[in-house]
């Protein structure tokens, strides 16, 4: 998710992986694949840059919780146990 500002100077967040196009026309227009569009205020470079730094910032998230839950992670061991009947 990304915040950007309308020309109204109202904050949104857009889901970033709906992005399907941004266009400066002069004012930068973000076309979503459900068919939405949002006129802002910020550039293409900074609306590409806000995308980058949240995909970034969520692999990052990503990597860590895979560390930790393989640390977490006890060994196992399998052990077999013969019964023996008497």
């Amino acid at each position: 998710m990304i915040k950007v500002t309308r020309l109204s100077g109202e904050y949104i967040t857009i889901n970033s992986d709906l992005i399907e196009k941004v266009e400066a026309t002069p004012d930068s227009v973000v076309a979503l694949t459900n068919g939405s569009h949002f006129v802002v205020k910020e550039s293409v470079e900074e609306i590409v840059e806000l995308v980058v730094v949240f995909k970034a910032r969520v692999l990052k998230m990503v990597s860590s919780l895979e560390r930790a839950e393989e640390e977490a992670q006890p060994n196992l061991h399998l052990i077999s146990h013969r019964h023996e009947e008497v």
